[in-house]
């Protein structure tokens, strides 16, 4: 659980890399002007420490790993989530090399940010079924009928989200619409260039939006204390989501707020998972033999 909490605090460390202009402040890899230790310059002391991070939550991962296969019991429950987060790490590095080697390639500095964040959710489910599994077993509540595809949904509109809010980034497309609601005074804008990938962010958005309001209306005839909290806290995170992301354009996107938009992007979907980690683990609702789910107890 620490080294995903120390993997959120890299991702946004990479947005503060990516907004302030230091991705190639170090225009070699894995060394920083071949040096282990670089100049003391702002931008080369943001891409360093980028780097250090990096480099920290890499070796918590190994840790982790190495500890879960030296053990039969883990191994047997967690050793392919392991190796998965071991790829992942691989991948990541890769692309974090490969984003200094093609000069801030968009397509890389967007592929870099999406298996970040997948690599952020698979160790958060790594640390979940751990938890559960150390845990004592209680009987499961029964989950409403119809919850766990639509949480399954929120987690992949989430996840697409946050990586359009990097291509926005990434492609310098963040004012391309220096006016909201509208585009340049426009509801519906042509779908072209750098305006088409702001307004998809933004449809993006109102889409999620709509997703949490449903999660937070099913949410309530949950029977899990924890599960009905997490709506009306799902909900708000989005909602303020919005409002850091029209903040962004009426400020112009200064580093500081983009890297608090990235944050709380990420922690939406850090709870989302966990919540629907939660909800996979309770027992299905029975069915009528119509194939109607069948009434819960009342609360």
């Amino acid at each position: 659980m620490a080294t995903a909490g120390l993997m959120l605090v890299l991702i946004v460390i990479g947005s503060i890399v990516r907004t302030t202009g230091s991705g190639l402040a170090c225009p070699d890899w894995p060394l920083c002007h071949g040096r282990l230790i670089p100049p003391l310059q702002f931008n080369v002391l943001v891409e360093w420490t980028h780097r250090l991070v990096a480099a920290l939550v890499s070796l918590m991962l190994g840790g982790t790993v190495v500890w879960t296969l030296a053990h039969r019991a883990t191994r047997s429950r967690l050793g392919l989530l392991a190796v998965l987060m071991v790829v992942l790490l691989v991948v990541q590095v890769l692309l974090g090399a490969l984003t200094v080697w093609k000069l801030l390639d968009p397509g890389v500095v967007g592929g870099h940010l999406a298996v970040a964040l997948l690599l952020f959710a698979t160790l958060l489910t790594f640390s979940l079924i751990a938890e559960r599994e150390s845990e004592p077993a209680v009987e499961p509540a029964v989950r409403p009928a119809g919850l766990l595809p639509l949480l399954g949904f929120a987690v992949f509109a989430t996840y697409v989200q946050c990586v359009l809010g990097g291509i926005v980034s990434t492609h310098h497309a963040g004012l391309a619409c220096p006016d909201w609601p509208t585009c340049w005074g426009v509801w519906f804008p042509r779908m072209e260039g750098l305006v088409a990938l702001q307004m998809t962010h933004r449809f993006g958005a109102y889409t999620l939006t709509a997703v949490m309001l449903a999660v937070a209306a099913r949410v309530r005839a949950s029977g899990d204390d924890a599960v009905r909290a997490s709506g009306p806290m799902l909900l708000s995170l989005t909602l303020a989501q919005v409002v850091l992301g029209v903040s962004n354009v009426y400020l112009g996107t200064p580093w500081w707020m983009s890297a608090a938009h990235l944050a709380v992007a990420t922690s939406i979907l850090a709870l989302v998972v966990t919540v629907t980690f939660r909800v996979a683990g309770q027992t299905a609702p029975e069915r009528a033999p119509g194939g109607a789910p069948l009434a819960g107890p009342a609360r």
